[in-house]
């Protein structure tokens, strides 16, 4: 089932209109779980970082022995291709996505070198008001290390786990979860990387491998530290949410989202969480022209 509209599909070197079918019931991808997606976004005429999203799902193939079929500057134009069908007003949510085909090794791990699907997905699904906002509430799920899991790639066989801390943040009353690495450090929330400001500086989880420090994330830590603002990669704990004067989301589906309450604790849609979101779409904006 789509989440948005308008949808588009590119499959075996064809754009279609409408959410096609791709896959097939033999294929490792399907039964096995080898898949892989990245997501980026076309809004306000602009796509953000687009180069890296589409570098990224190369990568993410890889740390799961799927073999990629598309260079990073064939997908980005690609995706381009595909846009024109949309107005420039249109928010676009972009989705390049990797599966493997055959297995070898008695199946489980992808053959080598072999047959690997690829399609692209355009929905549009509109970017969230700018006081549009999450709440979030403890899990008892944490985020998996690399022995455990491909915690090193945007693999969809990871998405379970953050489905369940949704299903039980959800159950309580609140949007989202704020999750732990396995030592019980804060490492982000289930769908999307975690900042908290205080005292005018701004505070996020340093990367330790549980979690993708994401495209996004890293956007506004250059974006925050260009405009003059301290910002610190470091081991937090969840006191430190619940010491913070601002905490918002990162993510590429919606850039920027206020963090209203942790628990018991309230938060105002403060004044650099807003100007994080100015300097975003200001740096998109210089970077296209």
């Amino acid at each position: 089932m789509s989440t948005g509209t308008n949808i588009r599909t590119y499959f075996n070197g064809t754009w279609y209109d409408g959410d096609i079918a791709v896959m097939k019931a033999a294929d490792h991808g399907m039964w096995l779980g080898s898949n892989v997606f990245d997501g980026a976004r076309f809004a306000n005429g602009l796509t953000p970082d687009l180069d890296k999203h589409c570098a990224r799902v190369n990568a993410s193939a890889r740390a799961l022995m799927v073999t990629p079929t598309h260079s990073t500057e064939d997908m980005v134009q690609i995706i381009h291709e595909g846009l024109r069908s949309y107005s420039a007003d249109s928010a676009v949510y972009i989705r390049p996505m990797y599966w493997a085909l055959d297995g070898g090794m008695s199946a489980i791990v992808p053959k080598e070198d072999g047959e690997t699907g690829f399609a692209i997905c355009l929905e549009q699904i509109p970017m969230a008001s700018p006081d549009a906002s999450a709440t979030l509430s403890h899990t008892r799920f944490r985020r998996p290390v690399l022995e455990d899991a491909v915690v090193n790639a945007k693999a969809a066989c990871l998405y379970p786990n953050n489905a369940r801390m949704l299903a039980e943040a959800r159950s309580r009353g609140f949007s989202n979860a704020l999750a732990a690495d396995a030592l019980g450090n804060v490492a982000e929330t289930a769908t999307a990387n975690v900042f908290a400001v205080r005292d005018g500086e701004v505070f996020t989880p340093t990367p330790n491998g549980t979690f993708l420090a994401g495209i996004t994330r890293a956007r506004h830590i250059e974006n925050l530290r260009a405009d003059g603002v301290q910002v610190h990669e470091t081991v937090m704990s969840f006191e430190d949410f619940h010491d913070a004067d601002e905490v918002f989301l990162s993510g590429n589906m919606m850039k920027v989202t206020p963090v209203t309450a942790f628990e018991d604790t309230n938060y105002q849609i403060g004044p650099l969480t807003r100007r994080i979101r100015e300097l975003y779409w200001d740096w998109a904006s210089s970077a296209a022209s």
